[in-house]
This record gives C-alpha cells, sequence and structure tokens, in this order.
C-alpha cells in the first residue's frame, strides 16, 4: 500500500483562531463573526475554541490587536512629521484592508501588546519632537479621528475609480432641479468629473493640514 500523502491538518491555536476570525471579517462583516461560524471554518466543533480563547469578547481584543499589528511604525523615523505621516498613511491602509475594524480599535477594554505598543510609539514620537504631555495627547486624539474616520469615509464611497466617481456625480446631477444646488454642481463639474479626480487625494491634503496646525500649536505653547 502506497503512503498517505495528504498533509497533517495544522494543530488549533489561539493565532490560528485569531487569523481565521480576521479573514471571516474581512468577507463577511465582524457581525457575522460567530462561535459556530469560525468552528466551522477552521474544521472543528465551537467548544473546541474554548480551549484557545475565553469568549467572543476576547476574540475581538485578539484580531483588533492583529490588526493594529499590521500598522507599519518606522524604527527611526527623522523627525516627529515623518513618524505621524508614515504610520498614518500605513494605518490608512490597514483600515482599507479592515474596514469593520474602525469601529473596534477605540473600544476594547483589554488592550493586546500590539496596541499598547502603537499607542506607546506614537506617543513617544510626539513627546521626542517636542510636544507636551498634554499636546501629545491632543495631537493623538485628532490624528486618529482624522485618520480613522477618512477610513469610515473612505470605505462607504460608492465608487473607487475617476470614473466611476464622474458617473455618480452625473448620476446625482440629473436628479436635480436646474439652478437648484449651484454649488454641489459647481464642485462636480470643476473637480469631481475631472480627469484624474481621486478622492484619495483628500487624504494627504487633510494630513498636511493638520499636522501643519500641531506644529504651531507645539511652537506656540
Amino acid at each position: 500500500m502506497g503512503q498517505s500523502t495528504s498533509k497533517p491538518r495544522e494543530p488549533l491555536s489561539r493565532e490560528r483562531i485569531l487569523r481565521t476570525a480576521v479573514t471571516l471579517a474581512d468577507e463577511l462583516g465582524v457581525e457575522a463573526l460567530t462561535m459556530r461560524r469560525l468552528g466551522q471554518a477552521l474544521g472543528v466543533e465551537a467548544m473546541s475554541l474554548y480551549k484557545h480563547v475565553v469568549n467572543k469578547d476576547d476574540i475581538l481584543d485578539g484580531i483588533v490587536d492583529l490588526v493594529i499589528g499590521e500598522i507599519e511604525l518606522p524604527s527611526a523615523p527623522p523627525d516627529w512629521r515623518t513618524a505621524m505621516w508614515q504610520r498614518a498613511a500605513s494605518a490608512r491602509d490597514v483600515l482599507a484592508r479592515h474596514p469593520w475594524a474602525v469601529g473596534l480599535m477605540e473600544s476594547r477594554r483589554h488592550p493586546g501588546p500590539a496596541t499598547l505598543h502603537y499607542h506607546d510609539w506614537v506617543l513617544g514620537q510626539l513627546r521626542a519632537g517636542g510636544f507636551s504631555v498634554e499636546m501629545a495627547a491632543h495631537a493623538f486624539a485628532v490624528l486618529d479621528s482624522f485618520i480613522f474616520g477618512f477610513a469610515i469615509q473612505e470605505a462607504s464611497l460608492p465608487f473607487d475609480t475617476s470614473d466611476e466617481a464622474a458617473a455618480v456625480a452625473d448620476e446625482i446631477m440629473q436628479q436635480m432641479a436646474d439652478g437648484a444646488y449651484p454649488h454641489l454642481v459647481e464642485i462636480a463639474t470643476g473637480h469631481v468629473m475631472q480627469p484624474g479626480y481621486s478622492f484619495a487625494d483628500e487624504f494627504e491634503f487633510g494630513l498636511e493640514l493638520i499636522l501643519d496646525g500641531l506644529e504651531r500649536a507645539r511652537d506656540a505653547g
């Protein structure tokens, strides 16, 4: 008899459970993440999961920590602005891959090591950049509010490309009575429907605006 060529199944572990949970949340949304569905995806009974995780809240804590751990934090940025820019750009990319995570990132009562490291790193870069303790807290709050808010807005848009944006804008304008909303028509025809338009450009504009304001506030303080 020939030897079996089937690979042994990867043993169940906390890391495997959490990574599978992230995949399910990406595919179905975090609301659809249940112990039963997670067990099915792993090929085990749901009760087997409890040997490695406490409950669903423990899973949510874990998958949020995994997502935050994907954010790239430069090891030796030349200055605080570069540090904030690079981590903001990476966070936006990560949240585009895991849009469900935005609503959970600040809601967990038991942050994991990646989450704690992320917060400590951001505050450390700001403090090293000359921000007082109070101003570092203000800067952290306003930057993350912008990053998270932009991620939600970007994920909710009914278009992905400039051509699709123009088509959506044109469809909306066709529903308007002539002369009813002149400023909306102006921004649609003069901006959104122009070749090369990308809503993503608003991220760079907004981030630079905030960094400029924070720098002025730091210097004034």
